[in-house]
């Protein structure tokens, strides 16, 4: 086991509280481009706090569940010390890393069931 030094950036020594969002089976595009940074879709919550997620011309209903260990997102940092007396020979400096809390997660949003298609209500034409 090593020691770390982890700092909580709040003054009141609290963080952040984020939520996982879990999704079974794969997201697929017409093209294929990468997801990461772009916007997906829309996370909503019923008066119930059911959450409703639409992608596209789909909607998913989910679930929230506590997690049983909560987990902690972390920025890792390097912070230099002043060199030594007998280091200036050297000009070495001591690098100390920190690591600080971004913030928790507590909870995860399950959205385990296959997309239902939103279907847009079209009037026959008489």
């Amino acid at each position: 086991m090593v020691q770390i030094a982890v700092k909580i950036p709040n003054a009141e020594g609290t963080c952040k509280e984020w939520a996982m969002i879990e999704l079974q089976g794969e997201l697929e595009t017409r093209h294929p481009v990468p997801l990461s940074g772009k916007l997906i879709g829309d996370l909503h919550f019923t008066h119930s706090d059911v959450p409703v997620l639409i992608i596209g011309h789909h909607i998913l209903y989910g679930k929230v569940l506590q997690l049983e260990k909560p987990f902690a997102v972390l920025t890792k940092d390097f912070k230099h010390d002043e060199p030594m007396e007998q280091d200036h020979q050297q000009n070495a400096t001591h690098r100390q890393t920190e690591y600080h809390v971004n913030a928790i997660i507590k909870k995860k949003i399950l959205f385990k069931t296959r997309p239902k298609p939103i279907i847009a209500n079209v009037p026959k034409k008489l």
